[in-house]
């Protein structure tokens, strides 16, 4: 039997809120990137910060888009990619959460955020925001109708130190409490030798963040990758990092389990 077909090409759908990279419906996972871009659309300008505060990960996370569109080429799946600066809102936090607009990052004041009415933060999730989620959604309901149910790693990236601590991990795992994917895939990157980080550098349970809404409440197996950004700050090592990751995802992906539909209560309090 015949591969269900990539998803037609519809350039109408190409837009200032999604990247859509084409992969196989049955290819068994969804890549997606929640913080792909720095980009601002014209009429928001630089948020009144310098050009070079956008460089920096307060923009975007720096090599995940990279890393994503690696990763979906090797395994011949779909991704979504968000095209826009997580300063102008925030697609991995949850409609209502208070850092869904951030008017202050790792010590820059964002000057076009200051203030920002419900008015503006409305307008900002109708053109950005739910036009990202929706692109997820609905390619996971193609995924789902087209073979068995899919597997998602929404890719990230986190900075080498904070505060002034070196962080020690390569890559962390974040997760809720759907411990299908996490648990070997944890043990496959300690094994593989990469310093792995369980639920570090940040946790992975927030309510209304991408995996939240779409994947644990679907009673999906889906998880959070944090890589550091040291090791994929520019394309080649970027590319080399995903080519590493590959085999260690498809031992793991392997796995029946990952096939099935389960519910957790989340850590959060929120049942799924």
């Amino acid at each position: 039997m015949d591969r269900p077909a990539r998803p037609a090409r519809n350039e109408d759908t190409v837009d200032v809120a999604v990247e859509r990279i084409e992969g196989h419906l049955d290819a068994g996972i969804l890549f997606i990137c929640d913080h792909a871009s720095n980009a601002l659309p014209e009429a928001y300008g630089t948020l009144g910060l310098p050009s070079a505060e956008l460089e920096r990960h307060i923009g975007y996370d720096i090599g995940a888009a990279a890393v994503t569109r690696r990763l979906a080429r090797r395994f011949e799946a779909p991704a979504i990619l968000s095209r826009f600066s997580r300063l102008l809102i925030d697609p991995n936090r949850g409609a209502d959460d208070p850092t869904l607009v951030m008017q202050l990052s790792d010590g820059a004041i964002i000057p076009g955020n200051a203030g920002i009415g419900a008015e503006e933060i409305g307008r900002r999730l109708d053109c950005f925001w739910r036009p990202y989620r929706s692109a997820v959604a609905l390619t996971i309901e193609a995924m789902l109708a087209a073979g068995p149910p899919p597997v998602i790693l929404s890719i990230h990236s986190f900075t080498p130190s904070w505060r002034g601590r070196a962080r020690p991990w390569e890559v962390g795992v974040l997760w809720d409490s759907d411990p299908r994917l996490a648990a070997p895939l944890i043990a496959a990157l300690a094994e593989a030798g990469i310093v792995v980080g369980d639920n570090e550098p940040y946790d992975g349970a927030l309510v209304g963040d991408t995996l939240d809404e779409e994947v644990t409440r679907r009673g999906l197996a889906g998880l959070l990758i944090e890589v550091r950004q040291d090791l994929i700050g520019d394309a080649e090592r970027a590319s080399a990092y995903a080519d590493r990751l590959e085999p260690i995802f498809r031992n793991v992906l392997a796995r029946p389990e990952l096939r099935q539909f389960a519910f957790y209560k989340s850590r959060t309090g929120r049942h799924a």
